[in-house]
């Protein structure tokens, strides 16, 4: 819960953070960006290190990483600073996958689907409370206050985990893929630099980072069938359970980053623009709490469900239920009550599908390979909030109403945010049908 909070509190403080450093808008949006960058790169990487020298072990590297990010950040205002911080922030959300990996190693059978439906529900439950407790922090306190409660709670996790958390026997043999891992890492920052850098530098370096990301995959791809102990073991990847799992993974992903973009800003539109509501950044934080209240309440549901119809029918209804969120939302942007009920419905849909997505993953991979596998399936999530932040980006700043010299996005500019969002979800709920059928876990 901790780290996915932290990946996420720095989105109230960023119309102020320029005037905080003293640079330009575009510098300051490293602050996100690198944290996207990190963690995309890392979160694979760290998964399959657990895999093959200790789940523990390296979960403790993951929260020394996100404790010493949170220090950097809460000693200096200096933009430098604050996007190495970020960066070792960012590579923390592999706690996640691995997380996950220890729970299926040390539970009993019974116990597994259940907990890693919590597990995995935190990545969305963080989101949904670190923003509304970061807009609190901001409006209330120095800014700085919020880094040093996660050096505090960063530091009683380690404590938590050397006490209670046990060392997992369960180990993949071999040597780590490191020109694998450089091959994964150079495709992923090209990708993702030319996806969120798009509008700010231009054209020629956008094409210039695809065609990068476009030349290393077949290379790094041929390299990985054929070292014997791959980064990513494609074969398995290439199974239908694994492969179309991961794929729902990215556009569920899109779907829920466009809910928690476009709720924190459409609220706070002036009302000059005809529909905007003028609240302020407090009322906008908090209107996605109760998005957050239903995850925390419908992640023990979806256990029940998956264990009971299996984790693909859960999934199938997450996407169904979040794309009927869209819906709701396309016709009710005019009041805070209507915009938090189509937050709130996206939010439930997404908390079922976080905690099917890992379930499906575990029943199609070997138990050596739960973190690489998990880490990967969170890669896929974080690769489709990036490219929702890129699309929403470009949305809400090319379909624009003004009046004078102020100009904001237009209504039409969130109405259609929300279709391509409602798509993404629908696309995912009909991708769930070629993932394979398995009998489901019950408990006994």
């Amino acid at each position: 819960m901790l780290v996915s909070v932290s990946q996420t509190i720095v989105v109230p403080l960023l119309p102020a953070l320029g005037g905080i450093t003293g640079r330009s808008a575009a510098d300051v949006s490293w602050v996100l960006t690198v944290t996207l960058l990190a963690g995309a790169v890392f979160t694979p990487l760290l998964g399959r290190a657990g895999d093959m020298y200790g789940k523990r072990r390296v979960l403790l590297v993951a929260l020394s990483s996100m404790v010493a990010g949170s220090l950097f950040c809460a000693l200096s205002s200096e933009l430098a600073v604050l996007i190495v911080g970020r960066a070792f922030q960012g590579a923390a959300i592999a706690v996640v996958p691995l997380g996950i990996s220890i729970l299926r190693d040390e539970l009993p059978p019974r116990r597994v689907i259940p907990a890693i439906a919590v597990m995995s529900s935190t990545l969305g439950v963080g989101a949904a409370f670190g923003i509304p407790a970061a807009t609190l922090v901001v409006e209330y306190w120095n800014w700085h206050t919020m880094f040093w409660i996660c050096v505090g709670l960063g530091v009683l996790d380690i404590v938590l985990v050397l006490l209670v958390v046990p060392e997992s026997v369960v180990r993949t043999s071999g040597r780590f893929d490191v020109l694998g891992a450089l091959g994964l890492a150079t495709f992923l920052v090209c990708l993702l630099l030319a996806v969120s850098k798009a509008s700010a530098w231009g054209t020629g370096p956008t094409i210039a980072l695809a065609l990068g990301a476009i030349a290393v995959v077949p290379v790094w791809g041929w390299y990985e069938l054929r070292t014997l102990s791959p980064l990513v073991d494609l074969r398995v990847s290439a199974r239908p359970a694994v492969l179309f799992t991961n794929l729902c993974a990215l556009l569920i992903g899109f779907a829920f980053y466009a809910n928690s973009l476009s709720t924190a800003q459409l609220v706070q539109e002036p009302t000059w623009t005809g529909y905007g509501l003028g609240a302020s950044i407090v009322v906008s934080g908090l209107c996605l709490l109760p998005g957050g209240v239903a995850m925390v309440l419908l992640s023990p549901l979806s256990a029940r469900i998956s264990n009971s119809r299996g984790p693909r029918f859960s999934l199938a209804i997450a996407s169904v239920l979040m794309a009927a969120g869209y819906v709701v939302r396309f016709f009710t942007s005019h009041s805070i009550a209507g915009i938090v009920v189509g937050a709130t419905v996206v939010a439930a849909g997404t908390a079922i599908a976080y905690s099917a997505l890992p379930a499906l993953i575990m029943h199609a991979v070997p138990v050596t390979e739960t973190a690489a596998a998990n880490g990967l399936n969170t890669l896929m999530r974080t690769v489709g909030t990036a490219i929702c932040s890129a699309i929403v980006a470009t949305v809400l700043t090319t379909v624009t109403v003004s009046n004078g010299d102020r100009v904001a996005p237009s209504l039409s500019a969130y109405l259609i945010v929300f279709v391509i969002a409602g798509l993404a979800a629908a696309v995912a709920a009909a991708l769930v049908a070629l993932i394979p059928g398995r009998e489901p876990v019950r408990a006994s």
